[in-house]
This record gives structure tokens, C-alpha cells and sequence, in this order.
């Protein structure tokens, strides 16, 4: 279909369209930016996860009212913040945010008011990052929003004028990334997230300019394809206390979303109000949806009202587990779901609680057997969204919920998830592998205050060296090292240390990095394409050099990884 053509002005219908036509534009070319990552890891990849983000951005806000943009605007905010998935993810939810902010209280935007939103896109972005690193995302969206901002003040009145000046601006910043991150020119690539910045840009533009685009697939009709990973357990209707998911707009005057969180905080749990004095969404799990509503009806109209059962979910999580199970046994697939771990019991809450996030059923269950309330699937190659964490702290019964994101590219999302959550205090523990997460837990005190642990936890993370092998999944050079689609890789830290044939001589050379001999402890995750066997025989080996030093073995059961290893 080709969108009628737009110039001077964009009003909340219009900006749907160009949401819209940047999600599809980088659908069609998420794999692409997905090639661009420096590392031959199987990870997960900046273009699906820049996806994953940004069409929950705009499945948000295609259901928000076409009245104003500025409405439009808050509602694909909240979208990508609660799908953000990985560091591009995060960050893209940020410059949607500010994008938010910039738009806010207007009804229409005009080329000024769109070049003032991407700068308001760009600070609340580098704000968000703690060391703001140049060469990367934060680059491209920078020069971006200078090209908008100086073709605005030459007189350009076009907003697809101005946008085309915008995406000139930030091809060339993203033509300059490898200047700016020598990883990038050693591995003869351009930043990935900025590549996928422009792309969305160039669906805007594409809209903009009225020319065809594919037309987007209803939401409804793509609801499992790159399902966001479930948090492990499907939870009775009888042990759920709040069983309803509630979730609404109002419309009226003089609205005050803050008296009607601190009037609904007790009402039920995941409790989320936002919103102006004219329009206030509110999300919220209750026992009596019936009791929500009459007590927001009295403020204005109800709209989008949208009440789901949770037991149905779970029924429906349950009978296609069932459904893999059987495809399975009889070899039609091989992408059968762990089976769920066993919910925690009812009882009081608690002053503490963790939730932690785990690539391997083996590893869930050593981290269960720690005192992890609730496990989170996910990890490299599947980074969970901030909403999935949210979910899975909001069926934690404790004032104070420790996150163990395990893993560096989920430690921003998980830094959002208080953003989401009512009645608890959330507390990220910034543990990038399992064996941090292993020596945190350990340090774990539940007689200490909420600083002292973690001041523990942190400190026992710093006294963790960790390491993984792998295979790689592209051709790529790294330090001068050639690496070849299909080599053993070893990694200490992230950072690619061996390049080889052979999964134990990797082992043993990550475990050499990582001074092993030095230290007192060594935990051995084997993944599940390694053999309990393999995994002795590298425990013998280690024990035969050096008595002193104890190895723990455990069944990770982790996919894509062989090892992962830690030192302590």
C-alpha cells in the first residue's frame, strides 16, 4: 500500500504510519545488522533485539488514541521499555523516551518540534548510559538529531526534508564508528546499533516520502514469532493472588496519575500508572478487575480495556510445552522447552528475594538450590526484555528483589525493571556469568541490611574470573587472530583468548588465563552438547596438577556452550 504523502505536520495518526514503517523496515533487515557484530560469539544479536524493542514500541502505540502525537508518543515509550532487550535495546527504548518528552503536550509536531524530539531522543539517552562510549548507537543518534536540528534552522519547513538531512547527518557518523572503537576497524564493521538506528529512520522516511512499503502484520498474527522467552514455572490459578491482568486508559480532565497509583497500591500488584492530566494509563495484576474499573470510571471514559486471565495463559504456555514434547519424541523438532521448575510455596513475604536469569536448566537448578525465588530463561543468545524480569519480580514475595542478570548485554534492561514494579525495591547485582552469580549468592546474608549485601555480593563478583567456550558462528579476525565459522573458541571476560579444534585444549587455555593454579576454587558448568564424562575427565586432569585446588562439576546443561568456566 503507499501512505498518503506527509509534509508539514505530523498529528498522532501520521506518527503511527511512521512507526509503523520503521518497524518493518528493520524486520526486513534486522539480519543484516545482526552480521555487523564484532564477535563471532553466538550472542544475542543487535538487529533482533533492536527489533524485538521497537515492535513492542509500536504495537504499544498502535493502540493508543490518534488524537495527539504526544499520546502516540508516551505509549511507544512505554512499549520499548518494557520489551528492551540488550544494551542497542535499552538505549533505543531511551531515545524513544526522549522522543516522548519532546513531543509532550502537543497535539501536532512540525519540523522544529520533530528535530527538538530527536535532540530530546539524544540527551535522555547518553543520560542513561553511565560512560556514554563514543563510536557506538549514542554517536549516530547524536549527528542525527545535528543534521535535523541545522536543517531546521536554515529555514526547512519539510519534515521529510529535514528527516533526509537527519539520515545524511548519521550515515556519515556511522561511515566514522570505526575510527571511533578500534574493534570495530579490526574487524572491518560499522556499529551495529547505529546501522539499526538508521533503518528505523529510513522506514520514517520511507513513509514520509509516501512511497510503498510492505504493510505491517497485525500483532495479533505475529504474537509467537520471536516470543519473548517465559519466566520458568506456570503458576496455579489458586496460587496466584492477584490472577487478572488489568489494563486501561482513561480520558478526562484534571487527572492526577500519581493519587491513583497511591490509591490502587494496594489493590493488587505489578501496579503501572502514567499519564497526563488528560489521558493516564494504568496495568495492574487484581483479584476483581470489576472493583479497578469502578474506581476509575468516576475520573472520565474508559478505553482499551483489556482484562486477561492469567490461568488461560498458563494453560496455553502448558499445552504447547506438552505439544514439543510430543514433536520431540518423535524428531520433528529440537527446540523442546526446559521443563518448568517447581514454583516456590506460598507464604508471608519476605524481606529478601532474588530472581535470577539462567541459559541451562542445570544451572537454574543450582542457582534454585541457592535460594533464587524465580528463574528467568535467557541469557546470551536470548536476552530477556525488562518486562519478562518485571513479571518475574512481581511473582517474588519480598519488599526487596535482587536481580542476577548474569550476563553484561542484560544488566541495563534488568536497571529499568524498577521502573515497572510497585510495593518492592529492586536491586541489580551486576553478576555477567553464572559462576558470579554462584559467589554472590553465597555472600548472600539474610540477617544484613540491603547495602551490606550488596556491598557483599559486588565484592564477591570482583574476586570471580570467568570464562566460557564456544564455537564460532562467522569468519571474523580478533587480535590478529583469524578465526573460521566452526572453531572452538575460548573466552576469558569477553574477551576471545584461543582460537582452536579442540573443546578441552580450549578449556585449558581459558582456565590458563584465568590463573587457575593461583586460585583456590574452580565451578565448571558443561553444557549440553558436552558429555558428564568430558567433563570428568578435564575435573581429573585439573586435580592431577594441582591436589589444592577444588573443582566443582555441575550439569549446566547450557545450549551453544560447552563450558562455562569461573575461578575464584
Amino acid at each position: 500500500m503507499t501512505a498518503e504523502k506527509i509534509t508539514s505536520v505530523l498529528d498522532g495518526a501520521c506518527f503511527k504510519k511512521i512507526l509503523l514503517g520503521g518497524a518493518q523496515m528493520l524486520e526486513r533487515q534486522k539480519q543484516e545488522v545482526d552480521a555487523l557484530n564484532v564477535f563471532p560469539v553466538p550472542d544475542g544479536d543487535t538487529g533482533t533485539n533492536m527489533f524485538l524493542t521497537y515492535r513492542s514500541a509500536t504495537d504499544a502505540a498502535v493502540r493508543a488514541p490518534e488524537v495527539a502525537i504526544s499520546e502516540v508518543a508516551r505509549e511507544a515509550s512505554n512499549g520499548s521499555l518494557m520489551g528492551a532487550r540488550g544494551n542497542s535495546g535499552v538505549i533505543l527504548s531511551q531515545i524513544m523516551r526522549g522522543l516522548a518528552r519532546g513531543f509532550d503536550g502537543l497535539n501536532e509536531a512540525d519540523a522544529a518540534a520533530v528535530a527538538n524530539a530527536l535532540q530530546a531522543g539524544v540527551d535522555t539517552a547518553y543520560k542513561a548510559v553511565m560512560k556514554p562510549v563514543e563510536g557506538t548507537i549514542l554517536t549516530v543518534v547524536k549527528e542525527l538529531a545535528k543534521g535535523a536540528l541545522v536543517s531546521v534552522r536554515t529555514g526547512e519547513t519539510d519534515i521529510a526534508a529535514v528527516l533526509r538531512a537527519a539520515i545524511a547527518a548519521g550515515e556519515q557518523a556511522l561511515a566514522r564508528t570505526p575510527d571511533l572503537l578500534p574493534v570495530l576497524k579490526q574487524a572491518g564493521v560499522v556499529d551495529a546499533g547505529g546501522k539499526g538506528l538508521l533503518v528505523i529512520m529510513s522506514g520514517w522516511l520511507a513513509v514520509l516520502e509516501g512511497k510503498e512499503i510492505a504493510p505491517a502484520r497485525a500483532a495479533e498474527e505475529r504474537a509467537e514469532e520471536f516470543r519473548a522467552p517465559e519466566t520458568q514455572g506456570i503458576t496455579k490459578i489458586e496460587d496466584l493472588e492477584f490472577p487478572y491482568c488489568t489494563e486501561f486508559l482513561i480520558k478526562g480532565a484534571g487527572l492526577r496519575p500519581d493519587a491513583m497509583k497511591q490509591a490502587l497500591a494496594d489493590k493488587g500488584d505489578c501496579l503501572l500508572v502514567v499519564g497526563t492530566e488528560e489521558v493516564v494509563k494504568i496495568h495492574i495484576h487484581t483479584k476483581n478487575p470489576g472493583q479497578i474499573l469502578t474506581y476509575a470510571i468516576q475520573f472520565g471514559s474508559l478505553h482499551s480495556v483489556q482484562i486477561s486471565n492469567m490461568l488461560s495463559q498458563n494453560e496455553a504456555i502448558a499445552h504447547e510445552r506438552k505439544e514439543q514434547a510430543k514433536l520431540a519424541m518423535i524428531g520433528e523438532t529440537d527446540d523442546l522447552a526446559p521443563a518448568p521448575l517447581p514454583e516456590p510455596p506460598a507464604a508471608e513475604w519476605s524481606e529478601y528475594g532474588f530472581v535470577a536469569v539462567a541459559m541451562g536448566e542445570g544451572i537454574a537448578e543450582v542457582f534454585q538450590s541457592l535460594g533464587v525465588d524465580r528463574i528467568v530463561t535467557g541469557g546470551q543468545t536470548m536476552n530477556p526484555s525488562t518486562r519478562d524480569l518485571a513479571e518475574a519480580v512481581c511473582q517474588v514475595p519480598a519488599r526487596h528483589v535482587f536481580i542476577l542478570p548474569n550476563n553484561s548485554n542484560i544488566i541495563m534492561a534488568a536497571g529499568q525493571v524498577h521502573e515497572l514494579v510497585n510495593n518492592r525495591q529492586v536491586h541489580v547485582v551486576p553478576t555477567k556469568a553464572a559462576p558470579q552469580a554462584v559467589a554472590s549468592l553465597v555472600a548472600y546474608n539474610p540477617d544484613a541490611g540491603v547495602e551490606e549485601n550488596m556491598a557483599a555480593m559486588t565484592a564477591a563478583i570482583n574476586e570471580v574470573r570467568s570464562g566460557e567456550v564456544t564455537y564460532a558462528v562467522r569468519d571474523s579476525s580478533f587480535e590478529g587472530m583469524t578465526i573460521r565459522a566452526g572453531d572452538v573458541l575460548g573466552l576469558v571476560e569477553g574477551k576471545i583468548v584461543t582460537a582452536c579444534n579442540d573443546i578441552e585444549d580450549a578449556a585449558l587455555r581459558v582456565l590458563d588465563e584465568m590463573a587457575w593454579r593461583e586460585r583456590n576454587v574452580i565451578t565448571v558448568f558443561y553444557g549440553e552438547e558436552t558429555t558428564g564424562e568430558a567433563a570428568g575427565k578435564l575435573a581429573e586432569r585439573l586435580q592431577a596438577e594441582s591436589a589444592d585446588v577444588e573443582v566443582d562439576v555441575h550439569a549446566g546443561r547450557q545450549p551453544l556452550y560447552y563450558y562455562i568456566l569461573g575461578v575464584e
